[in-house]
Parts: C-alpha cells; structure tokens; sequence
C-alpha cells in the first residue's frame, strides 16, 4: 500500500499541538523527530523521557510526522492538514509556544519504509517510584509499579513530556488510596487513567474536544479500569453550565489540570469549589514566562503553591487551601 507522509516543521514545545491538530482531523498515525538540542540531553540523562527518537534527529529540524493511507475515502486530508497548520499559525499568541515554521511537506511512501519501523524506538518508561508508561506492544518484568499502556496513535501524549511527566510525579506523591480525582482538559486520559492504576478509587475526566474524550475512554478501558468507576465529560467547564454543575457537584480529594497557562488563570475560580480542606491542586503545561501569573491567580482564589516542579522552560505546581 502507498501511504502520504505529511512532515510539519515544529519545535520540541511545538509537537504536541501539531500532535492534538492532527488527531482532530482523524490523523493518528504519527511520530515525533526531535531537534538536536532535545536528543542529545535525553541521551544524557540517566532515565528517558520521551515519545520517539531517532538517529537522524541528531541532524533534522523537530518534526511531526504524519502517515494517511492513500485510499480515496482520504483524499482532501492533506489539504486539510495545510489548512490547520494555517490556523494555528494565526493563534500563536494564544497558545503561549514556540510553534516553530510549521511548514508542511508531503510526499508518497511504502509501507514498508515506516511500518513499526518507529515502534523500536519506543520503550517502556519509569516514571516516579510507581509507574511505567509502556507503548501496548511491549512487555514488561513484574514488578510492583503500576502499568500504564498507551497507544502513541492515540496521540495528546504518552505520559514522557515534561508537563506530563511532572504532573504524574507530583500525582504519585498525593495518591495513597481510595482517592476521587478530577483531570479537567484531560487529553488522552493518561492522568486520570495513571491514579486510578496507582490506587484512586474514581476518577471524573472533561475535554472540550470530543475526540480528546473519546480516545480518554480508551485508554481507561484498554487498561481495565473499572467503567463504572470512571467518568468522561464533553465539553468547556468554563462556559457549558450543564458541565460545570455536573462537575462541581462534588469534592475532590485531587484536581488535576494540565493545560496551558492561559486556562489554568481562567480555571482559577473554579477550583477551589471543586476541592475540601485536604484537597490538592495539579497543574501544569505552564511556561516559565507565565508561572508569576498562574501563581497569583492561584492566590487571588484561596489556593497556596506549596511546591513548583521544573521541566526544562516547562513548570508544574502543586498547590492547596490557604
């Protein structure tokens, strides 16, 4: 079969929101090229975190990859991606990230030239002193961490970016069992998928994006998360009343946001109606430039950072009742 490879130029920051783009249009198969300055200290740290790697990242612009087979049931997707490039292109100052050109190129391949060939690059992570994100066709040696299997073609994350990765460490420190946890902007559902895995009893997950909770489900049911114990909302907390009330009708012990700065601020009032007096704040997706920001709109609602987790020009913050 003949396949369209689509490679959107981006940067590390960048490549979860062409990832997001992608998927919206039904495009899940995908890897992620990283830049030299990004492969290289991975290379270097002691435990690795990320999604794919190559050896020829070493020397390429930071890219996402697409694959769509061709198939006339497909044609037009390729225009479509251009047309969403152009879009988020003309939100940069919304999103607060680095997008890089996000330029697009398309050329036609085999199948055999990318075919699983990226799933080497792939491995189970560690992540904290309880869990392991593992891609869902690999195995792993038992041991007492709790397993969390992802399908990278789910896209919106696989648990290895920093502001993922650091909310699942502060996560882990705040789980000790029996939990109710709240993951507002929930993606993939990997966070509230990892509490319910690490002990929490039950777990409410919302996304303005349909397909954001539909793959959220997913993920909660490939990993044999009891369905009656975990709940998915479609739709925006901040404007969709029916929503709001649906979620703030009860007290969570953990609210989990990562987002990005600009909704976390608008979140801000809302959290505190979600939570009790031992209840515990998460959020992340912050870029250094903004924390002053997130944290003062955590102040002026009743909420106290009590700790700030650093993940390259990424932060996470964990923050309580005054």
């Amino acid at each position: 079969m003949k396949w369209l490879e689509i490679t959107v130029e981006t940067t590390d920051e960048g490549a979860d929101i062409v990832i997001a783009r992608l998927s919206m249009l039904g495009v899940d198969e995908v890897s992620v090229v990283q830049g030299r300055s990004e492969v290289e200290r991975i290379m270097a740290d002691a435990v690795k975190y990320w999604d794919y790697a190559e050896d020829a990242a070493l020397e390429q612009q930071p890219c996402v990859r697409a694959y769509i087979a061709c198939v006339p049931e497909n044609e037009g997707k390729e225009e479509a991606v251009r047309d969403s490039m152009r879009e988020l292109d003309s939100m940069r100052d919304e999103t607060g990230v680095d997008l890089g050109t996000l330029n697009v190129e398309a050329r036609e391949v085999d199948e055999e030239d990318w075919a699983n060939n990226w799933k080497a690059y792939y491995k189970p992570v560690d992540i904290g002193e309880k869990l392991t994100v593992c891609p869902a066709w690999e195995q792993v040696s038992e041991s007492e961490r709790a397993v969390l299997r992802i399908d990278p073609g789910m896209a919106f994350g696989t648990g290895t970016h920093h502001t993922t990765r650091m909310c699942l460490e502060l996560l882990e420190r705040n789980i000790r069992g029996g939990e109710l946890v709240a993951d507002i902007g929930c993606g993939s559902g990997i966070l509230s998928a990892a509490a319910m895995l690490m002990g929490a009893n039950e777990a409410v997950a919302v996304d303005i994006d349909p397909v954001a909770t539909k793959v959220a489900f997913e993920t909660a049911e490939n990993n044999g998360i009891d369905m009656m114990k975990y709940t998915v909302y479609t739709g925006d907390i901040l404007s969709d009343k029916d929503i709001r009330q649906a979620v703030l009708r009860r007290r969570y012990d953990i609210v989990l946001a990562n987002i990005v700065a600009n909704v976390i601020i608008k979140l801000a009032p809302l959290v505190p109606h979600m939570m009790h007096e031992n209840s515990v704040f998460i959020c992340s997706g912050i870029i250094s430039e903004r924390l002053d920001e997130v944290i003062a709109a955590l102040e002026e609602n009743g909420l106290a950072a009590c700790e700030v987790l650093t993940g390259e020009d990424w932060r996470a913050v964990e923050a309580r009742l005054k």
